[in-house]
Order: C-alpha cells, then sequence, then structure tokens
C-alpha cells in the first residue's frame, strides 16, 4: 500500500489516537497498580498476620514476574495480533485484581499479584509498538513525551490514592476501585482496538523461560530468607535459594550465549558486550535498587516508626513522584543538550547525599524532613536515568536496540525486587523491636544501605559518555 491522498486518513488518525490513548489509559491503571500497595503493607502485615519479609514479597514478586515476563513480549508481539494480546493482558489484570480483592490469605493475595503482573508486563511494549505503527513519524516525539509524563505519574499517585481508601476502607478497596476501571478499558479494547499488523512464527525456548524464573526467584527469595531466618520464619536454609539461583542464572546466561547465534535467544546478551551500554545499565540497576528500597521502606517507616495515618503516608510520598514526572520532559531536553554525563554526574551525586540524609531519621524526625528528602532524591535519580537509558541504547549498533531494550526492562524490574527484598531483610535484621513491622534502628540501617549502594555506584557516572558507536555493519547478517 502507497501512502498518499485517501479520504478514509482522517479516520483513520482519529481511530489511530483512540486507540493510542485506550493503551495510554490500561498502562496508567496497571502501573498505579504497581505502587498502590506500598501504603497498604502495614495494614496487610496486621490482618493477615505475616511478617515484613513475607509481605515484600507483594512488591518484589510483583516485579519478579514482570522481569520474566518482559523477554517473551517480544515473541507474543511477533506471534500474535496486537487486539488479542491487549485483550490476554487486560483479562489477565482483571483476574489478579479480583482474586487478590477476594483473597482470605497471603497465599491468595500473592497469586492475584503475580496474575496482575503477567499481564501488566505485556501492556507497556504493546503501547511502545502501537505507536510506533499508529502515529506520523513527525508526531511520535511528541506522543512519547505524553506518554513517559503519563507513566512517570502513575506510580507517584498510587500511594496517595492508596492512602485515601485506607484512611476510610480497608486495603481490599485498594483493589476493588481498580477492579471497574480495569474492565472498562476491557471493554473498550474489545470494541474499538483494530491494529493491523503482520504475524509470523517466531521460536520461544522453553527451557529459558523457568531458567529465569529460578534465577531471579531463587536469588530474590535468599535474601528474603534471611531476614526470615532471624526472625524464626524461614522454611528452608537461608544460603539454597541463592545457590539455586546463582547456578540457575549461570545455565540461563550460557544457553542464551548459544542461542543467540542462531537469533532464537529469548533474552540476547550481546548488547552487554559494548562498554557503553553495559556501564549504563549497570548503573540504572544500582540506582532502581536503592530507589525501590526506599519507596517500600518510606510507609513503613512512617506507619510504624512515625505513627502517621495510611493517608498522610501517600500525600507524604506525593511531591517526589509528581516531580518526577515533571522533570521527565526537561531532562530529556537537556540531554539532548548537553550530553549524559553533565548530567548524570550530578545526578548521582545528590541522590547519593539525599540517601545519607535519610540515614539521620529517627521515631522524632519530621514529616516535611521525609518530603524534603524524598524530593531530593527523586531529582538526582531522574538526572540519571532518561540519559543513562537513552545513551545507552543510543551507542548499541544498527539492530541491537530491541535486544537493550529488552535487557534494559528485565534488569530494571530484577534490581527493584532485589533491593526491595534486600532493604527490608536488612531492616528486619537490624531492628531491636519484636513487632512485625519497621522500627527507627532497622529503618536507618536499612537506609544506611541504600546510601553505600548509591556511593558506591556514583564513580561509575564517570565512565559514561563515551561515544564509542559502532557502525551499523558491527552486527553480523
Amino acid at each position: 500500500m502507497t501512502a498518499g491522498h485517501h479520504p478514509a486518513t482522517p479516520v483513520e488518525d482519529t481511530d489511530g489516537t483512540r486507540v493510542i490513548w485506550l493503551l495510554v489509559g490500561s498502562a496508567f491503571v496497571m502501573i498505579l497498580n504497581e505502587t498502590i500497595i506500598l501504603v497498604a503493607l502495614p495494614a496487610v502485615i496486621a490482618d493477615l498476620g505475616v511478617p515484613v519479609t513475607t509481605a515484600q514479597w507483594l512488591t518484589s514478586g510483583f516485579l519478579l514476574t514482570m522481569a520474566v515476563v518482559i523477554p517473551i513480549t517480544g515473541f507474543l508481539l511477533q506471534r500474535f495480533p496486537p487486539r488479542g494480546v491487549y485483550l490476554t493482558s487486560m483479562a489477565l489484570f482483571c483476574s489478579g485484581t479480583l482474586l487478590a480483592a477476594l483473597a482470605p490469605g497471603f497465599g491468595v493475595l500473592m497469586t492475584g499479584r503475580i496474575v496482575q503482573a503477567a499481564g501488566t508486563a505485556v501492556m507497556v511494549p504493546l503501547l511502545m509498538t502501537s505507536v510506533i505503527r499508529l502515529v506520523p513519524a513527525e508526531r511520535r516525539g511528541a506522543m512519547m513525551g505524553t506518554i513517559t509524563v503519563v507513566i512517570a505519574v502513575a506510580p507517584a499517585v498510587g500511594p496517595t490514592v492508596s492512602g485515601l481508601i485506607l484512611s476510610v476502607f480497608g486495603w481490599r478497596v485498594t483493589f476493588w476501585a481498580v477492579l471497574p476501571i480495569a474492565l472498562l478499558a476491557l471493554a473498550a479494547g474489545a470494541r474499538w482496538l483494530r491494529v493491523t499488523s503482520e504475524t509470523r512464527h517466531v521460536p520461544l525456548d522453553l527451557v529459558s523461560v523457568p531458567l529465569t524464573i529460578v534465577a531471579f526467584g531463587g536469588i530474590v527469595w535468599g535474601l528474603t530468607a534471611v531476614g526470615e531466618s532471624a526472625r524464626g520464619h524461614s522454611p528452608v536454609p537461608v544460603w539454597l535459594p541463592i545457590v539455586v539461583g546463582v547456578v540457575a542464572m549461570v545455565a540461563f546466561v550460557a544457553r542464551q550465549l548459544r542461542l543467540q547465534r542462531e537469533e532464537r535467544a529469548l533474552l540476547d546478551l550481546r548488547p552487554l558486550a559494548h562498554r557503553a551500554f553495559a556501564v549504563p545499565v549497570v548503573l540504572m540497576a544500582l540506582t532502581f535498587m536503592a530507589l525501590f528500597g526506599v519507596l517500600i521502606l518510606m510507609p513503613l517507616y512512617l506507619q510504624d516508626v512515625l505513627g502517621a495515618a495510611p493517608f498522610v503516608t501517600g500525600l507524604v510520598l506525593l511531591p517526589g513522584g509528581l516531580v518526577m514526572g515533571l522533570l521527565g520532559p526537561i531532562v530529556g531536553r537537556l540531554y539532548d543538550r548537553y550530553g549524559v554525563r553533565p548530567l548524570a554526574i550530578p545526578g548521582a551525586a545528590v541522590a547519593a547525599g539525599a540517601l545519607w540524609a535519610f540515614v539521620t531519621l529517627d521515631a522524632s524526625s519530621s514529616l516535611w524532613q521525609l518530603v524534603a528528602m524524598h524530593v531530593v532524591l527523586v531529582i538526582g535519580v531522574s538526572f540519571m536515568i532518561t540519559p543513562l537509558m537513552t545513551d545507552a541504547l543510543g551507542q548499541l549498533p544498527t539492530g541491537m536496540d530491541a535486544h537493550g531494550s529488552a535487557i534494559v526492562a528485565t534488569l530494571q524490574q530484577v534490581a527493584g525486587a532485589a533491593g526491595t527484598a534486600l532493604f527490608v531483610t536488612v531492616m528486619a535484621l537490624a531492628s531491636t523491636g519484636a513487632g512485625a513491622g519497621a522500627d527507627a534502628d532497622g529503618a536507618r540501617v536499612a537506609f544506611l544501605t541504600a546510601a553505600l549502594i548509591a556511593t558506591a555506584a556514583a564513580p561509575l557516572t564517570l565512565f559514561t559518555g563515551a561515544r564509542s558507536r559502532e557502525p551499523a555493519v558491527a552486527r553480523p547478517g
């Protein structure tokens, strides 16, 4: 089909815009759900009688599931039409949300979160692919900028929405509130979503998928088991899941290295051979580890140590999240003008400084201190993430950007899950109180761990920004 004047063009453009905003709305609800549980964790711990090291799986398990599913999305989007992928994604999300809302105990609640995550993992790649297919090239940048702001604001308002709900209702209503919106999106998708695409038969390595589950899950479970063991809750030796996870990770990497020679790898690792890609990716992983750790520690600290109400907790987290959303486009323009290093170096210093400030918190700290520290932290992180991600993917030889995107997305989720497990475990080990939640001593040591990781990572920013782009022919056909 050739481009040209066609009477149906305006209608197609309108339909394309409607589909894009349907996908944006769906992604917003799903990402909102990712953080809506954070403020509810103390209520879940009290209601279901589980220790904090177990409750944190509602976050880390969600992130781990996304880490496992994201590499499969490339296969799904090539093998099946967008309409079918969308409806399956939303149906999974709705089913998981219903299951979580009705959960009689922690096991069913955790299952619901996993099902939710399986649906969520597919939505953002589907959204980005649809933008490329439906939005003209001259409007694509503006649309991507809008999408970035929407997606960045969703996790920011999640804790506030949750706090508002918890100030009147129980934690289950956080899921009941999301369900009708998700069902409406599912119905709208069934009615409107029509995206033309060509599908093709592509192989899926059925050995790599369970290896990722055992590798990522084993390492994170092992980190959690340390804290559970200290409080007498761990059902297995603490070293066992870590050893199993490391062995599975070695097997996974070895298998990908072999399969990528035949273009059949689940997660093609060739981009990691390029230093200009590998260094920013390691920096991003460490930054996400610290950020997600703080995001789960703050609600526990606010409610268990300072005695703040859930709604107040949500309000404390809101300014930092909104600042991150607003800074997204600004930092993007600054990167276009100045490159990565002038932004990432001060960003890393500011983020590390903010985390050292968190170490000074105690049982008498004010809410305004936390608001200020959180805002400063996200300013530092914002000046790192977008420039590092853009530069890392931009440095790859032609044809490897899709593989690089898959690696970045997967490592973000794994780092977030590992950070959540690590910092909650450290907090549990260092807490001197007998309760299931946080205390000031445990929170301080957990924040100290995050500060040490950020400080150790900061010097890596000096090695970013080297223009070592290889020519397009560098990749063998």
